[in-house]
């Protein structure tokens, strides 16, 4: 199973479009918020399964603030992450995220790529795909691949 997974795409779809094309065929989509509306416009160029939340800039959306979910025997918890206060630290989030029993936690918010792997959870942030923070100041997105239960996480930047 391929997995693409965003986040702070702000309302540019221009840099998702090319994430999508670059990423090629998946069979989910993850979105860990602030889409400043660009709902619809995912929804009609994303075909394959997506979970998408709510962000800090989401102001009007009805776009769930969290949501859990399995990725075959993975159970997953994705929120944009502000409530936990992961611009300071993700310890607050990975801990959520323990209490949940989850193997994977997705946040976003930060616009910075992060990736923590201990033997009990993962922690992710793909970082931002419109206004990157990171050195260098590339759009970022990464993408997940679940063979047989093995989850292997690649960072991708926008060339």
């Amino acid at each position: 199973m391929r997995i693409l997974i965003v986040s702070d795409t702000h309302g540019y779809h221009r840099n998702l479009d090319r994430a999508l094309e670059s990423a090629g065929a998946v069979d989910m989509f993850i979105h860990l918020g602030d889409v400043e509306g660009g709902e619809e416009y995912i929804n009609a160029v994303v075909t394959c399964e997506k979970h998408i939340v709510r962000g800090n800039n989401d102001f009007f959306s009805e776009l769930p603030k969290e949501d859990e979910f399995y990725i075959g025997a993975k159970k997953v918890f994705i929120t944009h992450g502000h409530t936990y206060c992961v611009s300071l630290d993700p310890q607050q989030v990975k801990e959520e995220g323990r209490a949940r029993n989850a193997d994977i936690v997705m946040f976003g918010h930060t616009h910075r790529p992060y990736l923590e792997q201990d033997p009990d959870i993962t922690v992710l942030n793909p970082g931002s795909l419109s206004f990157p923070r990171q050195e260098g100041r590339k759009g970022s997105y990464m993408i997940m691949e679940l063979k047989e239960d093995q989850a292997e996480y690649q960072q991708c930047y926008l060339k």
